[in-house]
């Protein structure tokens, strides 16, 4: 993976800076989350813990979190142990993607104790373990009982071994040890790196092999040095051709690059790589039944809408059954009870050509016309009837395609809100039957590079009370033309262009063409946008617009976010 034992290395130098400050509190928003509050040279920071198996990581983080209002168990045992306490040392084991905090506090007769933290970071095995002074583990994040490993168990009262060691060489201090196990005649070069060194990823030892050119020990060892020196330079986010994307300790070579982005911190280049991912993943394991009954909904309305047009093909042959109708009418003195057709002149053609209507010869020639009037009015209403049917049905399947929309850029919060204005459509059954509380709904706030606010509605509740509750009349309203997707208000009634163009380009990533080039998004003031009656949440008209073309940037973005 690429947070390797390096990129522990260079995350666990960078904290140096919280030894000595103190631990103020403890939040545990996700099952497999912790965020520590820890005060530290006169400012306050967030070190996130994550063992979750595929974003397992300790970084700083500024990102927010909203925390659950009844903290886990582990959550109170940190809390109980730990808050108020002072870290004392922040260490790695060997190269290992092991983390040791150590942290001095008082329990609750004011002695002082001494506890640690272990933070292992190995993809399905991360975890987080709490031990006291004397090595006992007082809980984890995950409880591994003997019955699954016989080597480590991992619960209460058990007795703390670290992850059994590997006979690997230090690529800091042990480079010409590690290299003498290579076979050069082997082949692999990149895998026997892996094999012989400590905490490094298969991802480095590429790296390694690329910038050496030639396979043999003098090239490999001047490449092996190059890129030990480059963990003292910037960190790397890399999107490669494949559509891939790669973070890094040390900035790579290696591999089709589309486009790269440098760090100076772990913080900012490890939140540009795990959280907008994160999210998603949380999203779709909160989400999984709500995408599930949008998806069925959606497949149900464009099959109906299907049958309905083929009922609407049906019903374009009222004309003709009208015109035969007429011409019976017409011709009636030439027809006879126990006809089969009529052939007679078509008044309707130009150039007054003949014309056969078949007919019902136990009818007499008036009862057929009449039959022919009958099957006309009757398709005439089911037309009428049908092209209603498919506004609606075209109406239900555009709502459905916003809320798929919105689901693609939903936060954890967000998802609370969708379900329940599917659960108020009648869609699914509200979870909590408890009666509802008003409660205030937030908006996304953005500040624009000039200094100017802007808000976002990241679904239909939102929206609805961002546009007719929260807007000002001549404010700025925007969304992207003719797509499903946020309405953004600028707090401006005339915003400068650097302005309406960040919202614009924000309105544009918070929709279904988050991934096009040129998307066009129309705006207009607050005051042309109309919600017709009856009309679904979140769907509006609006008239007066203007239009803008811009291409989402999801680091523009971030960068605005309040």
């Amino acid at each position: 993976m690429a947070y390797d034992g390096l990129m522990t290395y260079r995350v666990v130098t960078e904290l140096q800076a919280l030894v000595g400050g103190r631990i103020n509190r403890v939040h545990q928003p996700y099952s497999l989350d912790l965020m520590i509050q820890v005060r530290s040279n006169r400012q306050s920071v967030q070190l996130l813990v994550s063992a979750n198996a595929m974003y397992a990581r300790l970084q700083l983080t500024d990102n927010p979190t909203k925390n659950p209002q009844e903290p886990p168990m582990f959550c109170m045992m940190l809390r109980k142990h730990i808050e108020g306490g002072f870290i004392t040392a922040i260490e790695q084991v060997g190269r290992d993607r092991v983390i040791v905090l150590s942290i001095r506090s008082r329990n609750e007769l004011g002695d002082e104790e001494n506890k640690k933290v272990y933070i292992e970071l190995m993809g399905r095995h991360s975890n987080v373990v709490l031990t006291n002074e004397d090595g006992k583990i007082l809980d984890a994040i995950k409880h591994l009982p003997p019955s699954q490993n016989t080597y480590r168990t991992i619960m209460p009262g058990s007795e703390y071994l670290l992850p059994p060691a590997q006979d690997k060489c230090d690529p800091l201090t042990e480079r010409e040890a590690g290299l003498k196990r290579i076979d050069w005649n082997a082949g692999s070069l990149d895998k026997q790196l892996v094999a012989s060194f400590a905490g490094l990823s298969p991802q480095i030892a590429q790296e390694i092999v690329h910038r050496a050119k030639l396979p043999n020990r003098a090239s490999i060892e001047e490449s092996f040095v190059s890129v030990m020196s480059d963990l003292e330079g910037p960190y790397v986010f890399q999107q490669l051709a494949s559509g891939k994307e790669r973070f890094s300790p040390i900035v790579l070579t290696s591999g089709e690059i589309a486009s790269e982005e440098r760090y100076e911190t772990s913080k900012d280049v490890l939140d540009r790589f795990f959280y907008e991912k994160a999210n998603r993943d949380r999203v779709k394991q909160q989400a999984h039944d709500v995408e599930r009954l949008l998806k069925s909904e959606l497949e149900k309305n464009l099959l109906k809408r299907k049958r309905l047009l083929d009922d609407l093909k049906a019903t374009e042959r009222s004309d003709e059954l009208q015109k035969y109708g007429e011409l019976l009418t017409t011709y009636l003195f030439q027809l006879e009870k126990g006809m089969t057709v009529a052939h007679v002149v078509d008044y309707y053609d130009e150039e007054g050509g003949m014309i056969d209507i078949p007919l019902n010869k136990l009818k007499t020639p008036n009862e057929n016309a009449q039959a022919y009037y009958k099957k006309y009015n009757k398709l005439k209403v089911a037309k009428v009837e049908v092209q209603k049917q498919i506004e609606l049905n075209d109406a239900e399947i555009e709502y459905l395609e916003t809320l798929v929309a919105q689901l693609d850029v939903a936060s954890p919060a967000d998802i609370v809100e969708i379900r329940e204005e599917l659960a108020e459509g009648g869609y699914m059954k509200q979870r909590n039957q408890k009666k509802k509380q008003t409660k205030k709904i937030s908006l996304e706030a953005y500040t624009s590079s000039t200094g100017t606010e802007f808000f976002v509605g990241k679904n239909n509740t939102q929206n609805d009370h961002l546009t007719f509750k929260f807007a000002r009349r001549d404010e700025i309203w925007l969304h992207v033309k003719d797509i499903p997707g946020s309405h953004v208000i600028i707090r401006s009634s005339e915003p400068d262009e650097t302005t309406l163009l960040e919202a614009a380009t924000v309105a544009a990533y918070f929709s279904k063409a988050r991934a096009s080039s040129g998307v066009p998004v129309d705006y207009t003031k607050a005051r042309y946008v109309k919600k017709p009656s009856g009309a679904k949440p979140g769907f509006v008209i609006y008239t007066d617009q203007q239009t803008v073309y811009v291409t989402p940037d999801e680091r523009l973005v971030k960068s605005l976010q309040q």
